[in-house]
């Protein structure tokens, strides 16, 4: 493989049918290998409203209790990712879809309950690059959800940028890889009102002032910062940009120095 390409998408994709047939289309043209991690949209906050399970956040982040476990499963590794691999097989590209279980392939513990226990909820311990490059190179694309697996039978609810931030530093032991977020602005905006703003390329040096000076906040803060843990383990290069720029030049490129 001369490398890797692995997109993440969220809701801003998932949850809207003409954003979602564009992506499927452009994702579909990328020459080489390459990998589909997505998120769960706002499905599965519909679903456990109308079997009326509470739905919990803290800071934005979902509580998982054992009903709402078996709510997003069903949801972000059942429903929505079959019709992602059903979108994509339509669209002449040979998908497998896959949670971390299947194969062991992405492993994960249950995240610690202090200060907050956010429940069945995991952060990454690795991957499987071997199994990873085994599908790759048979020329099957696969399709992650970010229901991962304990090794002890638990699934667990993982944060879909930190699946595929873990899923690109396996895949560059394999080849050069280049991680993708889908984001809904054009990539890091210097103004957040001015879509013309963006910022076109970050470092490790050059990030630590445009955080100090409140350029870059709130959620953004962790993606960049996993961006930057991602460069520094091996991944060439980590883009922020619209979903509808897949296939064009443009959005932040996140490199090292």
């Amino acid at each position: 493989m001369e490398q890797i390409t692995v997109i993440k998408i969220g809701g801003n994709v998932i949850d809207n049918a003409e954003a979602l047939e564009r992506f499927v289309k452009a994702f579909a043209a990328i020459e080489g290998a390459k990998i589909l991690v997505h998120g769960g949209g706002k499905l599965a906050t519909r679903m456990a409203e109308r079997l009326e399970i509470p739905v919990q956040m803290i800071d934005g982040r979902r509580i998982t209790d054992k009903a709402t476990l078996d709510i997003v499963t069903m949801v972000y590794a059942g429903l929505v990712n079959k019709q992602l691999v059903a979108a994509l097989q339509g669209a002449g590209c040979n998908a497998l879809g896959l949670s971390g279980a299947d194969g062991h392939i992405v492993r994960a513990h249950r995240r610690a309950p202090n200060p907050i226990d956010y429940g069945f909820v995991g952060d990454i311990d690795g991957v499987d690059s071997a199994l990873l490059g085994t599908l790759l190179e048979a020329g099957i694309t696969p399709v992650f959800s970010a229901i991962m697996y304990d090794g002890e039978r638990s699934l667990l609810n993982c944060n879909a940028d930190s699946v595929a931030e873990a899923i690109a530093r396996g895949a560059a032991t394999l080849a050069p890889t280049d991680l993708i977020f889908c984001f809904e602005k054009r990539g890091v905006l210097r103004d957040a009102d001015n879509e013309d703003s963006v910022i076109a390329r970050i470092t490790p040096t050059s990030y630590p002032p445009l955080k100090a000076d409140g350029v870059v906040k709130g959620g953004m803060i962790p993606k960049i910062e996993n961006a930057l843990k991602a460069v520094e383990a091996g991944v060439r290069r980590v883009c922020i940009k619209h979903a509808d720029d897949l296939l064009i030049e443009g959005g932040t490129i996140i490199t090292n120095d």
